[in-house]
């Protein structure tokens, strides 16, 4: 994580002010940061976050960080228009990572979409995961190739989507056969964390909920399992 990470308060200002993409900042708790961080942190949506002075010294990989940390984005997010265009031009799917916090699975999920020619992935900006190191190397690098995009709230962009005329699929217990439907595109797969599964307001805003069927004595997957299926059902109808 250090390669992508930001320390000391003009660096950490200078950052916001270029308007290069910042996954969070954080700011130790006995530290007082310049008015402007915070300002234009809010202004450009960047979550801050107040911790020990010893875990942004962690981050840093220094003592010398003025209480102050950034985490700099190693790849350059779109906005959803982008990305929702892009699907709906290739007729192609993108996945939607309903606030998963694992970084190893969310970088497996990229390199299984990046592989079955899907067009890339909506995150929510918060309770998420943060594109960095871990998934960069998780994803064998496939992140570089897909069009990343983060939001405040997942259900308002999906509803943009559809208004597009995209589809919302959930993969999600209690849904159909994953096997018995054609899955629709141009396409949002959502796939929820292994918790708390999708949201509820997701769910109810899907066009089509899919299970995959189990018959072992283990009752759930892992998301990459499962997201890897979910992703295979959907390309093998399309025609390239």
């Amino acid at each position: 994580m250090r390669r992508f990470a930001v320390w000391g308060r003009n660096p950490v200002l200078e950052a916001l002010r270029s308007g290069r993409g910042l996954e969070k900042i954080y700011l130790a708790y006995d530290t007082t940061p310049p008015e402007e961080i915070l300002k234009l942190a809010k202004q450009r949506g960047v979550k801050v976050q107040r911790i020990p002075r010893s875990k942004v010294e962690e981050i840093a990989g220094t003592k010398k960080t003025q209480g102050v940390v950034a985490l700099v984005s190693p790849v350059e997010y779109v906005g959803p228009e982008e990305l929702f265009r892009e699907a709906i031009n290739r007729n192609s799917f993108f996945i939607v990572l309903d606030h998963i916090t694992d970084p190893q699975n969310v970088g497996n999920l990229l390199r299984t979409c990046e592989v079955l020619g899907g067009v890339g992935a909506l995150l929510p900006k918060d309770r998420a995961s943060p594109v960095n190191e871990t998934v960069v190397k998780a994803s064998s690098g496939a992140v570089f190739h897909l069009m990343i995009s983060k939001v405040s709230g997942l259900q308002k962009a999906l509803r943009s989507f559809k208004g597009m005329g995209g589809w919302i699929v959930s993969v999600e217990k209690g849904g159909k056969d994953i096997r018995d439907v054609e899955i629709p595109v141009p396409c949002a797969l959502v796939l929820g964390s292994e918790d708390r599964g999708v949201s509820r307001a997701v769910l109810d805003l899907s066009d089509l909920v899919v299970t995959i069927p189990m018959w072992g004595k283990v009752t759930s997957l892992n998301v990459g399992s499962a997201g890897a299926i979910a992703m295979w059902e959907t390309v093998k109808g399309i025609r390239r």
